[in-house]
Order: C-alpha cells, then structure tokens, then sequence
C-alpha cells in the first residue's frame, strides 16, 4: 500500500493551449476539415505525495494536477543518471504540464539514491540500480496510476516524458507499453553502452565504478550488477535503437546542438531508427544537454522555453 499526502495548493493563472483537431468527413470519402480551437485551461494544480514500493526501495511520487474526480491525460516525467525529480527543469515542466490539463507524475526511480527531499540518502542503492530496474519501477508507477492509488482517478491517457538517460529509458518502455500514446525524448540516451571496454574491464576488477556526483562532490560507487545487464541484454531487451524502431505513438525527438553530454549523433541514431512518420526530430541550435536548467532553477531559460513549448504542443495533440 502506498501513502499520499496532501501538499500546498499552487495558484497560477489562466493559460491559453492551442489544440490542432483534425476531423475526418463521414466514409464517403468527402474532405476533412482542419480547424484551430484556442481552450482556455482555467488550472489551479495541487500537488500531491505518494510512497509505493519500487524495485530497489520505495518510490517517491509526485503528482501535480488541478482535477482528480474526472479522467485526464497524464504524462509521466522521467529524470536521467544522477537526477531526480527536483532537479532544476522538472518541478517547473511539471507545473507547467498540470496548469495546461494535465496530471503530471514525477518520481525518483527506486535506484537513484535520492530521497524525497532531494537528499542522496542511500548511496548504495544507486550502486545496485540497472536499466530494468528502472522499467520495472515505470510499469509500478504506471499501475499505480491506472489503480487510483496516486490520488487521481484513472487517466484517460497517458504519455512520458524522459530526460538523457531517461529518453532512452522512455523508449524503451513505450515501444512495448500499449497504454503509452505519447512519447517525448529530451537529449535521450541511444544506447546503454557508455563506456568504454578499458572502462569496463577495470570496472570488473575493481567490483565496482566509482562516479562523482558533480552536484554535490560525493563520490557514488556502481556496483556489477548494471555491466552485467548491459553484456548480457545490451543486444536485445536494452537495445534502444532496435526499441526505436518498434515505437508507434507520436515522438517529440528534442536534442540541443551543443549537448556535452549525449552527442547529437544519438538523438540522429534514433531519428534514423524510427519508423517514418513517427519522430517529429526538434534540434535546439546552441543548447546543451538541460537546456539551459541549473540546480536550483530560478527561471526557465529561453532555450528551455522552447523546449516545454514543443512539449506540451505535441503532448496535447497525441493524448487529447
């Protein structure tokens, strides 16, 4: 059983979406009729906080959402390697997602170490954490979600959004989750192979990889467990560009052109992958790999704006 926890009620005011409906005439083959409809989303979001068990530890689940008696679109936001889902740009999408109509679900994987104050709590379990424990930890939020256990009733559909490691993660997922409708990649991982074979060799050795969380300076062991998963399910069940190619819902493919951190060839590797038709590819020229985002955010940078404006846009569109 999970617990939830009423949080403080966030006032913003109006926001105006701009929803494309296209309709199609009867059978007869007449025209269809595309029309621009301006809807005013009157949100006043509140947030909520729910614990479930995940894979590794328990999950910490935030859902922002100004109404929870009638169904509504939900997106779920998925941070990457060494986030969370205070960091910088995810409070403020989220936020932005609940005053525009949607339920907004943001949760730190089981794995991430981080608690639900943003502290690196348990260290260890970061070091145990793996790919699959990640899409294990989705599918409970995800059930959870469609079982009312979060505080809203069930969603009349639901997208994700995921961010670096996250993306892929996100792609993963919803190329064999038949309830995702919507798929939105931020500077998104092609593949879980990051590092190199004299990198993995002394990791092996040593037992353990040790990274640095550049946030706060700590030191962050990883353990076997992810080599092993990424030697033994890299080529199949964690092969993102293979997942790529089975995605069939819309896909928002954002990437920045100065990304430090996952090269823009990823973001082209996928694109590439993908059936036609389906990615909508959305290169962010100078951006980096948040976009802007700093910890603490203190206002959404441009580059960042164009990136929540896309978002939303593509997200209204396919989960309407």
């Amino acid at each position: 059983m999970g617990s939830t926890q009423n949080g403080p009620s966030i006032q913003r005011t109006a926001e105006a979406s701009a929803i494309l409906i296209d309709r199609a005439a009867s059978a007869s083959g007449l025209a269809i009729e595309t029309r621009s409809v301006q809807v005013a989303v009157m949100a006043t979001p509140t947030l909520t906080k729910t614990t479930i068990p995940g894979s590794l530890g328990p999950l910490f689940i935030d859902v922002r959402a100004a109404g929870r008696r009638e169904p509504a679109p939900a997106v779920i936001v998925l941070h990457g390697f060494k986030g969370f889902k205070d960091w910088g740009m995810f409070p403020a999408f989220a936020e932005r997602l609940a005053r525009a109509g949607f339920t907004a679900v943001s949760f730190n994987v089981s794995g991430s170490g981080v608690d639900d104050d943003g502290r690196s709590a348990t260290p260890d379990r970061f070091g145990h954490n793996t790919f699959m424990a990640e899409q294990r930890d989705l599918d409970a939020v995800l059930a959870a979600l469609d079982g009312g256990q979060l505080g809203v009733v069930r969603p009349s559909s639901v997208g994700i959004v995921g961010h670096s490691r996250g993306g892929g993660m996100a792609v993963l997922w919803a190329a064999s989750r038949p309830r995702i409708s919507a798929l939105v990649t931020w500077a998104g991982i092609a593949t879980v192979r990051r590092w190199s074979a004299a990198q993995c060799h002394a990791w092996r050795e040593a037992g353990r990889l040790d990274i640095v969380n550049v946030r706060t300076q700590e030191v962050l062991p990883m353990y076997l467990e992810i080599l092993d998963e990424i030697e033994a399910l890299g080529d199949s069940a964690l092969d993102i560009e293979a997942a790529a190619a089975q995605v069939s819902v819309p896909w928002l493919l954002i990437h920045g052109s100065a990304d430090e951190a996952v090269p823009l060839a990823e973001a082209k590797r996928l694109e590439a992958a993908a059936r036609p038709g389906i990615v909508e590819p959305l290169v962010i020229d100078g951006a980096g790999h948040t976009f802007g985002a700093v910890h603490p955010l203190s206002g959404v940078p441009a580059h960042l704006q164009q990136v929540f404006d896309a978002s939303i846009k593509l997200l209204a569109k396919a989960l309407a």
